[in-house]
């Protein structure tokens, strides 16, 4: 039995989504509204990817590759604050991964890891595109950080810390 519930409120938000495609297409409203369960959940669990594949007349697998295919998508709770720093090569070349170790040692986790209170998830992750700005960062999955010196970086934290 599943533990996921889907709410009216859900349904119709999904129901939405999948008005803007024909109906034999409906299943191209999944990130969408894999994108609802995350911002109602805080992270998808295989339970509600099974709810959205009955919903959307897909394989509960198909819903599941989708998942696990992006990382925007968090598979299991994440801190109130998801932190990405991007380690690709530009990044690498502009102090990326120094950028990465000095959150994690001001944190006190591991890469991937929460913090006891549950406020920071950090994460190390591919390019996001601003290589021009690195290092950069970016705060759950919506907030662009550039150049984000070791000041930068401790400033952030105690700005979110706040929050």
């Amino acid at each position: 039995m599943s533990s996921y519930t889907l709410s009216d409120a859900t349904r119709a938000r999904w129901d939405r989504e999948v008005a803007k495609y024909p109906a034999e297409q409906k299943q191209s409203a999944v990130m969408a509204c894999l994108s609802i369960i995350q911002q109602e959940e805080g992270h998808v669990s295989r339970e509600s990817e099974e709810v959205l594949a009955a919903y959307l007349g897909m394989a509960p697998i198909a819903v599941h590759e989708v998942t696990t295919f992006y990382n925007m998508y968090n598979q299991q709770p994440v801190g109130k604050f998801k932190l990405n720093v991007c380690t690709n090569l530009p990044c690498q070349l502009r102090g990326g991964q120094q950028a990465l170790e000095h959150v994690l040692n001001k944190l006190g986790v591991e890469a991937g890891g929460t913090t006891a209170d549950g406020l920071f998830t950090v994460q190390q992750c591919e390019c996001l595109g601003a290589c021009a700005d690195a290092p950069v960062m970016l705060v759950n999955d919506r907030q662009m950080c550039s150049y984000m010196s070791h000041d930068r970086l401790d400033e952030l934290l105690d700005v979110l810390k706040k929050a």
